[in-house]
């Protein structure tokens, strides 16, 4: 019985792996389509956000299963239930992504943001990608201290926001309210993205040190 409890955490962790790498490429490729009106690229990304639903879905009915099948203890149940909060916080990664590259899509084959935005943007990818890196990394091998590495990277991400906003709410912005309101819109998608990939990462520092984040 063990032995196969092991199994299906094996499992869980495996899916959970190609959940994190799933999403970072597709953050990835959605900021191409943002930064490039890579229509061709957007549309890979909306197209395989169904494989992310798919994958968690995959998660769902395994956690379910083995709970069902195994009757876990506290300290087993804790790894199967921590790993359904985990595959929630990817999946809405993967949504993120997919709404930027909606964004992107939209206003092909104009860009989505002007020139004045794009280094920001590139900035806040770079972030988004390297906490996706890391979840991605942690969720393969446990690493308490990497995870607790995300707090810092988020606050990075945050910073960002602000002064996305500030160019977005200067007296000088020219282009318009509709293209401030996907400025804005955007932003907020690489900052709950980033959000998400925080909170995968308590998760983990939970089922490693059996200590809830404090904040």
């Amino acid at each position: 019985m063990r032995e196969e409890f092991q199994a299906d955490l094996t499992e869980v962790s495996r899916l959970l792996v190609t959940m994190a790498e799933s999403v970072r490429a597709a953050m990835r490729k959605a900021t191409t389509a943002l930064l490039k009106a890579d229509r061709e690229a957007a549309n890979a990304v909306i197209e395989r956000d169904a494989e992310v639903d798919d994958i968690y879905r995959q998660v769902e009915a395994k956690v379910a299963d083995t709970i069902a099948r195994q009757a876990p203890v506290a300290s087993d149940l804790r790894m199967v239930i921590t790993a359904l909060h985990i595959s929630a916080d990817l999946e809405r990664m993967g949504d993120l992504a997919e709404h930027v590259a909606k964004t992107a899509l939209r206003r092909h084959p104009s860009p989505a943001v002007p020139a004045e935005l794009r280094p920001v943007f590139r900035q806040m990818a770079e972030v988004a990608d390297r906490m996706a890196d890391k979840i991605t990394v942690v969720l393969a091998s446990p690493n308490a201290d990497l995870a607790a590495e995300l707090e810092k990277d988020d606050d990075a991400m945050d910073d960002l926001e602000r002064d996305l906003f500030k160019i977005l709410l200067h007296d000088d912005w020219p282009y318009g309210a509709e293209t401030a309101i996907d400025g804005a819109l955007l932003g907020r998608f690489y900052e709950r993205y980033a959000d998400h990939a925080v909170n995968a990462g308590e998760q983990m520092i939970y089922l490693i040190t059996g200590e809830p984040v404090q904040h």
